[in-house]
């Protein structure tokens, strides 16, 4: 249910999550993203490696269950399978689509990084949130998520 704007302005709540949304990608994303780095990772490719984790992918799948572009997945892609940590091969049902399977080493670097990884964004969001907030949290950014992802690259409402 999207609010309706007044006057061209954002209201008062609304200034206060834009701004606190701001401060989030600001302060809380990059010290995520330096938990990542220090084992040579950036999130999106720790999100791709959790992903696979999970099942193989076709390549295209994946990049829609990541909510990222396939030429931005190709381009973490050579990187993860440089690394030795993913392999793509062909799909044997489907000569025009590769799938993508995580290898033991991603596995083991997956199993590394992912308690440090809970650990901060425990550290981080959750610590600092009851049981309704976080639950708030979760249904507000899945709307948000939702509403983008429902019409990319238009303006609301599609």
């Amino acid at each position: 249910m999207a609010r309706k704007p007044e006057g061209g302005w954002l209201d008062e709540t609304e200034t206060r999550a834009w701004q606190g949304l701001i401060a989030f990608a600001m302060l809380v994303l990059p010290e995520v993203e330096r938990g990542h780095r220090r084992y040579g990772l950036v999130g999106v490719e720790y999100a791709v490696l959790v992903a696979l984790n999970e099942k193989v992918f076709r390549l295209s799948d994946l990049a829609a269950a990541l909510k990222m572009s396939q030429s931005r997945l190709s381009h973490r892609m050579s990187k993860l399978i440089s690394r030795g940590l993913v392999v793509v091969r062909p799909c044997p049902g489907d000569g025009r689509a590769s799938l993508a399977e995580i290898t033991s080493s991603g596995r083991a670097l997956l199993e590394e990084v992912a308690p440090r990884h809970v650990e901060d964004v425990r550290r981080l969001i959750f610590d600092h949130l009851d049981c309704a907030q976080a639950e708030a949290l979760a249904e507000a950014l899945g709307a948000v998520v939702s509403g983008v992802v429902s019409c990319p690259g238009e303006n609301p409402p599609c």
